[in-house]
């Protein structure tokens, strides 16, 4: 079974211009530079609120993306475990989200017009 994966750098268009992750009301990253791949956006690493984020002991294993590495994310006192995601080497078919970070779990991505 072949499996089509959406794998393109996406700028938002019409009156957006940036993506944000918001969760717990804490703007996690903001950036008009992402890269879509199966409908999540990855952020760059460095449009991240570090901050916000704890490493996790959760490391998973994807056929074509290679080794996650999982952060907690952090607001206040609330924590939302493994609630991103980021690949430092990904596999030749994911180059694309070498240092990007994608988010999960209760995380809003939503596009921001200026």
């Amino acid at each position: 079974m072949v499996v089509s994966r959406v794998f393109r750098s996406q700028r938002v268009g019409a009156g957006a211009r940036r993506y944000r992750a918001v969760w717990n009301h804490a703007v996690l990253a903001d950036s008009a530079d992402i890269v879509l791949v199966d409908g999540n956006p990855y952020f760059r690493f460095a449009d991240v609120r570090a901050e916000y984020l704890r490493p996790s002991e959760c490391h998973t294993t994807g056929p074509w993306k290679g080794v996650a590495i999982h952060y907690d994310v952090a607001v206040g006192d609330r924590v939302n475990a493994d609630a991103a995601r980021y690949y430092p080497n990904p596999g030749p078919a994911a180059a694309r989200i070498r240092g990007r970070v994608a988010f999960r779990s209760g995380v809003t991505v939503e596009a921001v017009a200026e």
